[in-house]
């Protein structure tokens, strides 16, 4: 019986670590280097598969631009699969311009860097956030 009672106790401590585990968060920083100007400001988004190019992201973002520079960092996320969306709102009316042709006239990037010919896809930005901070680069 004492056996068992301490086995019952091991059990319950394991489930309450493992519970404390999964509420664990960490922070993704997000850095850009090659900004063309410093006119406006780079809109961010942190996106996860069913915000991606619909809207506003989990988490978002208006950064500075310095010297052609800027970074953020999304903090308290939780473990899981996102991608991250920037774009240099360069005449800050908080969206993306276009040309009459339907082509973007701001710059913009996604994580992972691929750029294809028309709209990005979470398939090639996306990313997993398991078990410590990330660092991301994006370039325009």
């Amino acid at each position: 019986m004492k056996h068992l009672a301490i086995l019952l106790v091991c059990l319950v401590s394991f489930q309450f670590a493992k519970a404390q585990d999964s509420t664990k968060t960490y922070s993704i920083t997000v850095k850009i280097n090659k900004v063309l100007s410093d006119k406006g400001h780079i809109l961010m988004g942190l996106h996860d598969k069913n915000t991606f190019m619909k809207g506003k992201g989990i988490q978002n973002a208006k950064v500075d631009i310095v010297d052609g520079k800027c970074t953020y960092t999304f903090t308290d996320v939780t473990p899981g699969t996102y991608a991250v969306m920037v774009l240099h709102d360069a005449n800050d009316n908080q969206k993306m311009d276009f040309a009459d042709n339907g082509m973007p006239q701001e710059n913009y990037g996604t994580s992972n860097n691929k750029m294809n010919f028309g709209p990005p896809q979470f398939s090639d930005a996306q990313f997993d956030l398991v078990d410590k901070d990330l660092e991301l680069e994006i370039k325009f």
